[in-house]
């Protein structure tokens, strides 16, 4: 005897097909272009239950980069290595997350993306840099940072490609751009 699927169950359900449609299409048509009839499309429903779900785009694309970093645990890191470990942990989030390529792309061109992105390194890498520092002002400037040693080769590796960037093996990044992160997190400030 087969018991019927429970509306709970069935809503998990439903949300999960939304959430993996909407980021296939903001992934291949970025915010802009990735429109609710088309998401719900994917989902196979109706493009009134993304907004029952969801409420808006904008909650929709909200819940899809509800992105954690997972930092590695600084206590179990030499100081002077924390540099490299965080550019190799950004690193392989970039390889193995299309939802952070996906965020960064978004996140150029308009401005619920960058404002997610905003949120994201200021409840993430934010509390990392104060570790390091006595002041927030401090640890704001170095986590802003770091970010942009993170993010902008983000970019230029997986979002335009360029070449030099993104034929760079792993351990090269890390070479070159772990001292720099380094300095921005435990170097005294100028």
């Amino acid at each position: 005897m087969s018991h019927p699927e429970s509306p709970k169950r069935r809503s998990d359900a439903t949300r999960a097909a939304i959430l993996e449609a909407a980021r296939e299409r903001f992934a291949a048509d970025g915010y802009d272009r990735a429109t609710v009839r088309a998401i719900a499309q994917g989902a196979g429903i109706d493009p009134s239950m993304v907004m029952r779900y969801y409420g808006s785009k904008e909650g929709l694309f909200a819940a899809v980069v509800d992105v954690e970093l997972v930092l590695p645990d600084l206590d179990a890191i030499p100081v002077d290595e924390v540099g490299a470990v965080l550019v190799g942990h950004f690193l392989d989030l970039w390889e193995n997350d299309s939802v952070l390529q996906s965020l960064l792309r978004v996140g150029v061109t308009n401005e619920a993306g960058a404002a997610r992105m905003r949120e994201v390194f200021k409840g993430q890498i934010l509390p990392l840099a104060e570790r390091f520092v006595s002041t927030k002002k401090d640890a704001a400037r170095r986590a802003a940072l770091v970010a942009s040693q993170v993010l902008g080769m983000a970019l230029v590796r997986y979002v335009l490609k360029f070449g030099p960037a993104a034929d760079m093996t792993r351990d090269e990044i890390v070479v070159w751009l772990g001292p720099t992160a380094q300095r921005y997190l435990t170097a005294k400030a100028p």
